[in-house]
């Protein structure tokens, strides 16, 4: 996928699924790095990172990666997971952020040039067709060489450009399996 310097890029981030995609991959994501390499492709203007919160944990592991993002570049939408027990008696966890971020790359294509999209999951394909109308080239970030692969075929074919998780890797790996930065 080409990028202009000028452009303005937006990254939205389905975080559940780019979590669930990098660990198909074996690799976790340095965030910090990931806000440097979209800064190279052109004039990062937004970043933001949808996930769903147990509200009623004291402890969840994904508080302190939502915190240090809060806190370091990233936009972070939250909602409110909701907890059931399914028909075999096992608790289940739902928190879909799927309305949120279309919601919002739908409105950012009204003032970004390009908009990269870190999901794989198809409900996307027609908000991406809407961006695409209002002018937004949008590009795919999930994996096709994960096993199994974890983008739908009718979001990869709807996105004007895709790119493969697993050939970032080495660009926003992060190393040593740290859970967050110590520094910050």
């Amino acid at each position: 996928m080409t990028f202009y310097p000028n452009e303005r890029i937006g990254l939205f981030i389905d975080g559940a699924n780019l979590f669930s995609t990098s660990k198909a991959l074996d690799f976790d994501i340095d965030y910090r790095k990931l806000l440097e390499e979209f800064r190279k492709r052109g004039r990062l203007t937004r970043a933001n990172y949808y996930t769903a919160l147990l509200e009623n944990e004291d402890f969840t592991p994904l508080k302190p990666l939502v915190d240090w993002l809060d806190y370091n570049g990233f936009n972070v939408i939250t909602k409110p997971a909701k907890e059931f027990t399914d028909d075999s008696g096992r608790r289940r966890i739902k928190g879909d952020m799927d309305v949120e971020l279309a919601v919002d790359i739908i409105s950012a294509a009204t003032y970004l040039d390009h908009i990269i999209l870190f999901t794989g999951d198809g409900d996307f394909r027609y908000a991406v067709e809407h961006c695409q109308r209002k002018g937004a080239r949008v590009t795919v970030v999930s994996s096709l060489k994960a096993r199994p692969p974890m983008i739908s075929d009718d979001l990869r074919r709807q996105a004007d450009g895709f790119i493969d998780l697993a050939d970032l890797k080495s660009m926003i790996g992060r190393e040593g399996g740290r859970p967050q930065h110590d520094d910050d």
